[in-house]
């Protein structure tokens, strides 16, 4: 089981002081952010990608390039890559080209965005949202599993004698997690490749999660991939903790209220019981987050956001503090009892690899140079 924090970058006021961070400063926080989740013992930071205000995220893979090179153990993903507004070619080379830098600690999760606009923004239209994450994804397999891709489709230009370079480190494709909150489709697509199903729960209730996540499982088994236990998934969450509960909700509760994404509706308490938002001790939120196995089975990864609504740098640091302390030991030991042995561990490098029967270098040696002609030196 894997357990780690995700970001979406919020650039937002807080509100019990009035400031607001710089960009500087919030993408400077989510680097200290990875780090400390890595001193902790957490096994994955993710990040999203946002290319519109209050977001700082736009380039994922710059940032966890970076911190890559200031980690050893913490696996590096996304909490949202978008497959539909971007090139599948340029997906395929900025991932593998991380994948090598990270030695393999890369994964990634495909998802639509969190705005409208962000479509026409990169020359597209949302009414093909679901066709271009479908297409895009086709493509993006091909451009990682075959050295020369010919393909044409309805989103791009075709492509003639393609080679995406860098090949895939080991000559094996990062894995896959398709993140989806209410598309039926998107579960769909994750079961038929075989690939993860992350659903970022954050703000809907356990039953729908259960039916999204019941979809894909049975779907997975539909495909052939192995019994609907084994298939691959993912949660979301949000927590805050504090030893005492009722100093939690008082410290959280100005926070929560004004948040730009969920500020001004439903009150803290009407929140926490409809969402899998625990505001409270850590024992609150050990008991919530093993009880998310009786909806949804046993699984790989939960993810928690713990940066968001303005909430001061050295507060989240406690927060991660507390979870790899106090919360993610319990966790791991409660929810790997009773756990069937066939049931599997989230992929990683390494797994994918020995499921592959073994490294191989995956570099394509063109015959010639395209602009000297120059042929490269023979391979010693």
């Amino acid at each position: 089981m894997q357990f780690g924090v995700f970001t979406v970058g919020d650039v937002t006021p807080d509100p019990t002081t009035g400031r607001t961070p710089t960009e500087g400063e919030r993408i400077a926080a989510m680097v200290a952010i990875a780090k400390a989740a890595e001193d902790a013992g957490l096994d994955v930071f993710a990040t999203g990608e946002h290319h519109n205000p209050p977001f700082v995220p736009s380039s994922p893979t710059t940032l966890l390039g970076y911190i890559a090179a200031q980690t050893t153990r913490l696996q590096l993903s996304t909490a949202t890559t978008l497959i539909t507004t971007n090139d599948p070619v340029k997906i395929a080379e900025d991932y593998a080209m991380l994948q090598h830098l990270a030695g393999g600690r890369v994964d990634l999760m495909l998802g639509r965005g969190n705005t409208g606009p962000v479509y026409p923004w990169f020359g597209k239209d949302i009414r093909d949202g679901v066709a271009l994450a479908v297409e895009n994804y086709a493509l993006l397999r091909r451009l990682w599993r075959e050295d020369v891709v010919d393909w044409s489709g309805t989103h791009r230009t075709p492509l003639q004698s393609f080679t995406s370079t860098p090949r895939p480190l080991d000559g094996v494709p990062p894995f896959v997690w398709h993140g989806s909150i209410r598309t039926p489709q998107i579960a769909e697509q994750a079961a038929y490749y075989g690939d993860g199903f992350f659903h970022n729960n954050i703000f809907w209730p356990m039953e729908h999660t259960a039916a999204m996540v019941d979809l894909y499982r049975r779907r997975w088994e539909h495909h052939g991939h192995g019994p609907a236990d084994t298939a691959i998934v993912g949660l979301g969450g949000q927590v805050f903790m504090r030893p005492r509960s009722q100093d939690a909700v008082a410290e959280f509760r100005p926070y929560f209220d004004v948040a730009p994404v969920y500020g001004h509706g439903p009150s803290l308490e009407e929140f926490m019981a409809t969402t899998p938002l625990t505001v409270g001790s850590p024992q609150q939120v050990i008991d919530r987050y093993a009880a998310m196995r009786d909806d949804v089975g046993d699984y790989q990864r939960q993810l928690f956001l713990m940066d968001h609504a303005g909430l001061p740098l050295e507060v989240v640091l406690e927060q991660i503090a507390i979870l790899g302390e106090e919360v993610v030991p319990v966790l791991r030991h409660e929810l790997a009892v009773g756990r069937p042995a066939h049931v599997p561990d989230a992929p990683t490098h390494a797994s994918l690899v020995a499921a592959a029967g073994g490294a191989h270098d995956g570099t394509v040696y063109a015959p010639a140079d395209d602009v000297t002609g120059a042929s490269p030196e023979p391979v010693r």
